[in-house]
């Protein structure tokens, strides 16, 4: 069974990194567009980051465009969310989400990602 599985969440103090790392089994998705999503408590989900397959082109959110870097290793079925700068407004658990429509474009709407991880948390301190 395909699965998403995201690690390296954390708590920080405001400045500081983490890396967030979401790995895939069961199948391949080095055909797809990846993306990291977060949830904070009483928030809706929201969109985060994207990577197509080929790791050609990006898509961040306004709020963490300069911070945080998405990466993604087919060979390894393994996307990365570098997260730099971290505000406490950046508190939140964040998600890894694949789009199975092979070698499509990034969207940004959470409807259209049918593969999701578990969470992994991440909170910044001020």
């Amino acid at each position: 069974q395909a699965q998403l599985v995201e690690s390296g969440g954390g708590w920080v103090q405001a400045g500081g990194s983490l890396r967030l790392s979401c790995g895939a089994s069961g199948r391949t998705f080095s055909n797809y567009v990846m993306g990291w999503f977060r949830q904070a408590p009483g928030k809706e989900r929201e969109f985060v980051a994207a990577i197509t397959w080929s790791g050609g082109s990006t898509d961040y959110a306004d709020s963490v465009k300069g911070r945080f870097t998405i990466s993604r290793v087919n060979a390894k079925n393994t996307v990365y969310l570098q997260m730099n700068s971290l505000k406490p407004e950046d508190t939140a658990v964040y998600y890894c989400a694949a789009d199975s429509r092979p070698y499509a474009d990034i969207h940004r709407g959470t409807t259209v990602y049918n593969y999701w991880g578990q969470g992994t948390q991440v909170t910044v301190s001020s």
